[in-house]
């Protein structure tokens, strides 16, 4: 199991040397965006719409927009500077509280928390007293450079930290439309309703429930690979022209070559001119009839 963070978790004047692990992972099948005439994936380009050019990692600063269409910007050593002050590798304790105190709504993510380098005993005395007091731990702490609120409870003989929402991150149930104040409910209804729920009513356990969903897709995806309708992405038609462009110089070096093995004919050898001759004379060929012919020559 991969760490993610290295610190200790202190409560008055009780420090423990502990490492961070991830405790949940998303399972979600992740499906690539391709094209759909050739089946390549998609790029997503960083583009600047006014500037209508693409940019580099180098040219993107971080900005807040206080007002619409106006920022504010932030540099990375100002950022690294604001990090640095508030970042400390300690999961603070500042107090302790019942579980059930604290509505699930709250609850963000959790990660189990192990024993750093000596730390087993302090470990198992905290887990001790968790267990036997029947509390949690509320903390503070910085992960990812966002500081944190959560709480540190025993989960089947390991240490868990669940990161918690501050409240102002919740979001005020009054802003829910149309949820009603009051409903007049039937005795009768209610009554029908309570006794549904008497009747679903078990031990929660968690191996009873599936993702029915990512499952069948996972099965789906598994049957056509298996019926091999895998999908290569195809050349696009650059590619094409530039592949029949060599094919078509090749050939043209190819009939350019001279044939091997094979010699040129040799000219054959003309008869001996008489002295004075044109060299221009043309010889026709010899008559059938068997008649002389006289010899053309051409004027000078």
């Amino acid at each position: 199991m991969h760490t993610m963070w290295k610190g200790s978790i202190s409560f008055g004047l009780v420090n423990i040397p502990v490492k961070l692990y991830a405790a949940t992972e998303d399972k979600d099948i992740k499906l690539r965006t391709l094209h759909k005439k050739c089946h390549t994936p998609i790029q997503y380009e960083k583009k600047c719409p006014n500037c209508d050019e693409e940019i580099n990692n180098d040219e993107i600063v971080k900005g807040y927009e206080y007002v619409k269409g106006k920022y504010v910007v932030l540099t990375d050593a100002e950022l690294k500077e604001l990090k640095d002050e508030h970042e400390d590798k300690t999961v603070e304790i500042i107090d302790f509280v019942k579980m059930e105190e604290i509505d699930p709504i709250y609850f963000n993510r959790s990660y189990f928390i192990g024993p750093g380098e000596n730390g087993g005993k302090a470990y198992g005395l905290l887990r001790e007293a968790l267990n036997k007091s029947g509390k949690i731990g509320i903390a503070q702490m910085t992960i990812r450079s966002k500081q944190q609120l959560a709480m540190v409870r025993v989960y089947q003989n390991c240490i868990v930290m669940e990161t918690v929402h501050y409240p102002d991150e919740v979001r005020n149930v009054k802003e829910v439309p149309s949820v009603p104040e009051q409903v007049e409910v039937g005795a009768k209804e209610l009554e029908t309703a309570i006794m549904l729920i008497d009747q679903l009513t078990t031990t929660f356990d968690p191996e009873k429930y599936k993702d029915d969903y990512r499952l069948a897709l996972q099965d789906l995806i598994e049957q056509k690979v298996n019926q091999n309708e895998g999908k290569t992405p195809t050349e696009t038609t650059p590619r094409q022209n530039v592949v029949d462009l060599m094919s078509a110089l090749q050939a043209s070096i190819e009939k350019t070559k001279k044939p091997q093995g094979k010699t040129k004919a040799k000219p054959k050898a003309q008869p001996a001119k008489a002295a004075g001759e044109n060299t221009g004379t043309i010889q026709p060929p010899p008559s059938t009839t068997g008649k002389k012919t006289k010899t053309v020559r051409k004027k000078a």
